[in-house]
Formats: structure tokens, C-alpha cells, sequence
């Protein structure tokens, strides 16, 4: 069943004339290969022309006017609004396979608002997650009509999105099972769930044992409903089947003012995908015309509802931030839109290129570029503690060799106990594991202010032909709460894919090996008296699958070892932390 539209639409702008605003359902909008994708067209009242928003989305087009304040709010202002579902969702034609065809099918539709008999010919995009990614998508193609978009909380590379770091991302079966397998099944004729009420009521139970289960292929349950799932995982990361995926070496296509959003605590790709399609368009920017553009990156979790939070108690997880940390999501969006679909002189394009919120701190930092004008880097070496004592982080680099032991079994991972609850929580318990290495700092004399991307450089040796390695970034408070900085996903690395892949390179058993992270994207002020803690472990389920340390694949094996992990913090091998540190 389709989401009904509510009645509430065919009121929306006030002080409209008496018609009100003129409503057109499931309108047929023809792709260039003949498939009809359906849309919603909202126009103010009048002949028009108007400007138009398009905003594309998988998870069906009336329910967007139901969840979304911003088509109604846009309509008032004078914009004509095409909410659509993409290929083979809901009302639209043809087979949905994430992704791969919204470039296409993106064009087709800007170009169709752009010549419509209502439309001036100037067309925006927006839209957050799924919604975001179908923008890049989009422009990429150069649409000639498109002149604005604000893509949120979305990607930049596929290394970082299906995988991250290598690493198969487990965040896809609950997608699945809850975004998409209940309206694919009623268009296959399909026994389950029909709803997402009712898949949501299953997977409670079925999704441990589906996220949990090895190999990754036999994943049985999602092979009706997607089987372009399956075929994401028989291609590493670094294949070149991913181009159509990638945005790198694409940006110079773009000629629209783009406002990338995302938060600390946002799926790991968000950030990412903020800063480095920022500074993808930014070194693209040869031709004059194409407005400079920007970033907005806040403390929030996945999603509007905590973007738009301005209240005393705006929280990401358990972490208070306050009312400084919400913004207003749909004036943000408008206001872009104004300057560059309507050409109003609202003074947008003197805002700050930057714009990031320090947690800890509840501040807002702006600047010209990023990292931050004024940004030092200074690096936080490993080193051995006293006899039975965590490990140290200090500024010393270490003068004599030293090394951390710890034994890592796969049939028993290290779990992240905050699962399924986004945002800022006490990890303290994760330090106390067996399982791991643990290094800190002392105290901090006074208050560090770290915004940017922290980088970790581990020499490591394992007595396996692979591992992976998470690096986990802690603010601990001197009552030993110990808040996580960014959302799993930035801070990991598949040893045998440290070049990228897409070949595996398998490590020999005992040697030393320099991995390298470089994209732990946080802003956060570590104040006086608070510890600076990094936690090594080599899984972290079911946020991301596990590695076997057999040199096999879990994507198509399940035999497991246990393997001897030694994090090297020598002279030879000085691992190390590099901090952004902003004054």
C-alpha cells in the first residue's frame, strides 16, 4: 500500500488566493528510455512560471509531504515543488537498483521540471541520505538547468559508503529489510512483510541472526527483495565496476551552488561526504560561474529531527549539547535556494564557506576553508604505561622500542554496546575489554580544541595473513565518562586493503605494517582535567562485518582463527595520533 497524501496540502501557503495551491498526484515524468517515474507537483497559485525544487526519494513521495515541512514552506515562498518516487519505488515504473541509475534519471527529471509551461527554468535539489546521494547523482550528468542543490547527510566515496575502510558495512541489511523489501515484495508478488510497520516487527528477531550470519552471501532472506545487494558484494572496494558510484574526478561537471550538511554523529559516510565534496568543488572551481561552495557540519545524528532541535536539551545520544546546537534545516535549504534558483540578494554567498559545532564547548566555528584557517597539527605518540597500566599518549616521541599485545577472536567480537542508538555515548565499559589496547593521555593541563580530521598512524604486526583495525578517538571526563567523537565507520581499516584495493594484499605473519587513517572527521574541546583516550580493537559488530584472520573473505567464507595482534610504539615505530588543534 502507497502512502496516502495528506488533505493538509491543499492548504498550505498562507495568505494564498482563495484556489489555494494547485495539487497534482502520480504525474507521469518520462525517462529518456521510455520509463514513466511518477511525481507530486505543488505550484503556488497562478499561471506561474515559478521556480522548482525537485526532491527525489526511495521512500515513497506522498509520505515525504507527511515527514517534511519544507515542500509546504517552499510553495509559500513562491517555488513550485516535484516530489518524486525513483525508479520502481511506489508509483514509478521500471526495476529499483540503488543508485545506479539516479544520474540518468536525475537529468531527465530537472530538465523535465526546467521545461514545463509553469516553470521559469531555474531548478534546485534537495534532500537528506538517499535523497542526498540522487543529487551528486544528478549533477555530475550537468544537467544545463540546474542551478542550486543541498545535498545532506550523503556520501562521496563508494571506499566509504558500501565499504568503509574496506569493510563490508553491515548497516545494509536493516536498510533492506526496513526501507525497501516490503513495497519490492508487493510489486514481485512476494510472501512477507507488506509494510514497514510489519518488517520493522520482524526484524527485531530475524536481524541478529542476519547480520551475525557467515558467510555474508548467505543472507537468504534479502536475496528476493534485493539482489543488487549480492551482487555490491561480489565487487571489492577499489573495483572500477564502483565508477558509477564515485564522485572524485567528477566535480568539475557540477555548475551548481551546493551546500553540503552533515553531523559528527551522522552515518560515517556523512561527514566524509561533507568535507570531501566540499573540497572536491572547491579545487573544480576553474570557471567563475559557479558560486563558491559550502559546509555546515553539527553535532546531530542521522536525520532532521535532531538538526532542527533548538532547545535547552538538544542532545545527540546521551551528550547534551543545548540550544545552540539545532539549526533551522528548512531556512538553511531556502535560503540557498533563494539566492541561486531565485537570484535574491539575501547575502548568502557572503556566509562562511565553513561552519562547524565544537562539542564540549557549544560553539560554533566558521571559516574560509578546511581544514580551519589556523589549524596546527600535533601529535599524540603511543608509549608503554607502568606495569599493569593503560598505555600513554604523549607528546615525547618514544626513544626506546615498545610494543602492545592483545589476542582478538572473531567468533567473539568486540560488540559496540550502543547499537542501533546514534550519537554520543559512555563508552568506558569498551576500555576495560581484554580484547583491546588501550592509550591515554594524563590530565590535560588546560583546554584543546580539536576540529578536523584526526589522523591515526599504527605500526602493527599480526601473526594472521589479515586484520582489521578500529581506532576509537574518547573524550573522558574526570568521572570517567568517556564520550565517542564520531560515529563508527571513519576510524577503521582492512589491513590487506590499506592501499585501497581493489587487490587484496595479504600481510606475512610477524612483519610490521604502517596503516594509516587520516579521515576521523570531529570537532570537540577536551577541557582542562579530561583525558584524551584511543581505543585499538580490530572489530566492532555489527556496525561493520568481521575480519576471519584467515586471509578468506566473510563475504564468502566462515571458517575463523584467532589471531595475536602487536601494536608497535618504538623509536623504528612510532605510532602515533595527529590532532588538528584550532586556537
Amino acid at each position: 500500500m502507497r502512502p496516502s497524501l495528506p488533505f493538509l496540502l491543499l492548504g498550505l501557503a498562507s495568505g494564498a488566493a482563495a484556489q489555494g495551491p494547485a495539487l497534482e498526484r502520480d504525474v507521469a515524468v518520462p525517462m529518456r528510455d521510455g520509463v514513466a517515474l511518477r511525481a507530486v507537483v505543488l505550484r503556488p497559485p497562478g499561471a506561474g512560471p515559478f521556480p522548482v525544487l525537485v526532491h527525489r526519494t526511495p521512500y515513497g513521495k506522498d509520505r515525504s509531504f507527511e515527514n517534511q515541512t519544507i515542500h509546504q514552506k517552499a510553495v509559500a515562498r513562491g517555488y513550485a515543488v516535484v516530489v518524486q518516487d525513483v525508479r520502481g519505488r511506489y508509483t514509478s515504473e521500471g526495476s529499483f537498483d540503488p543508485y545506479r541509475q539516479e544520474g540518468k534519471d536525475g537529468y531527465d527529471t530537472i530538465e523535465w521540471a526546467a521545461a514545463q509551461s509553469w516553470s521559469n527554468g531555474q531548478v534546485g535539489t534537495l534532500g537528506l541520505s538517499y535523497p542526498g546521494a540522487v543529487q551528486w547523482l544528478a549533477a555530475v550528468e550537468s544537467p544545463p538547468h540546474l542551478r542550486a542543490m543541498v545535498p545532506a547527510m550523503t556520501y562521496a566515496s563508494p571506499f566509504n559508503f558500501f565499504y568503509s575502510g574496506g569493510v563490508f558495512d553491515l548497516s545494509w541489511p536493516a536498510w533492506i529489510w526496513n526501507n525497501i523489501s516490503a513495497d519490492a515484495r508487493i510489486r514481485a508478488h512476494l510472501d512477507g512483510p507488506k509494510t514497514g510497520q510489519e518488517a520493522s516487527a520482524a526484524w527485531r528477531e530475524l536481524g541478529p541472526q542476519v547480520v551475525s550470519r557467515l558467510p555474508l552471501q548467505d543472507q537468504h532472506e534479502l536475496r528476493d527483495v534485493a539482489p543488487w545487494y549480492f551482487e555490491w558484494m561480489s565487487h571489492p572496494p577499489g573495483d572500477r565496476w564502483w565508477q558509477w558510484a564515485a564522485l572524485e574526478g567528477k566535480f568539475g561537471r557540477v555548475h551548481a551552488a551546493v551546500l553540503n550538511l552533515s553531523g559528527w554523529h551522522d552515518e560515517a559516510y556523512g561527514p566524509d561526504g561533507a568535507f570531501n565534496n566540499f573540497l572536491g568543488m572547491l579545487s573544480a572551481l576553474g570557471n567563475e560561474s559557479v558560486p563558491r561552495p559550502r559546509v555546515i557540519v553539527g553535532p546531530w545524528v542521522h536525520g532532521i529531527a535532531g538538526i532542527n532541535d533548538r532547545s535547552a536539551g538538544a542532545k545527540s545520544g546521551e551528550r547534551v549539547f543545548g540550544e545552540g546546537a539545532g539549526i533551522d534545516y528548512d531556512e538553511q535549504i531556502l535560503r540557498w535556494m533563494d539566492r541561486w534558483v531565485r537570484g535574491i540578494d539575501n547575502g548568502a554567498e557572503r556566509d562562511p564557506a565553513v561552519s562547524v559545532y565544537v562539542m564540549g564547548e557549544g560553539r560554533w566555528l566558521t571559516g574560509d576553508g578546511w581544514p580551519l584557517p589556523g589549524t596546527t597539527w600535533r601529535p599524540l605518540y603511543l608509549a608503554r604505561g607502568a606495569a599493569d597500566a593503560r598505555g600513554q599518549l604523549t607528546e615525547q616521541p618514544p626513544r626506546s622500542p615498545g610494543m602492545t599485545q592483545f589476542a582478538s577472536d572473531p567468533a567473539a567480537p568486540v560488540s559496540d554496546q550502543y547499537f542501533g542508538h546514534s550519537g554520543a555515548h559512555d563508552y568506558r565499559a569498551l576500555a576495560e575489554r581484554k580484547d583491546v589496547a588501550v592509550f591515554e593521555t594524563a590530565p590535560l593541563a588546560e583546554d584543546l580544541r580539536v576540529v578536523g580530521p584526526i589522523a591515526a598512524e599504527i605500526f602493527l604486526s599480526v601473526d594472521a595473513t589479515d586484520t582489521d583495525l578500529w581506532a576509537h578517538v574518547e573524550d573522558v571526563e574526570p568521572d570517567g565518562t568517556a564520550w565517542n567523537l564520531m560515529s563508527p565507520g571513519l576510524n577503521v581499516l582492512r589491513a590487506s586493503y590499506r592501499d585501497g584495493g581493489p587487490e587484496r594484499k595479504l600481510l606475512e605473519p610477524g612483519r610490521t605494517y604502517r596503516l594509516r587513517m587520516d579521515h576521523l572527521f570531529t570537532g570537540n574541546l577536551f577541557r582542562k582535567g579530561h583525558r584524551i583516550r584511543l581505543v585499538l580493537t580490530t572489530a566492532f559488530m555489527p556496525n561493520f562485518s568481521r575480519n576471519l584472520h584467515t586471509g578468506e573473505l566473510e563475504i564468502t567464507s566462515s571458517a575463523m582463527r584467532t589471531a595475536t595482534i602487536t601494536i608497535h610504539h618504538g623509536a623504528d615505530t612510532p605510532s602515533r595520533l595527529t590532532l588538528p588543534v584550532v586556537p
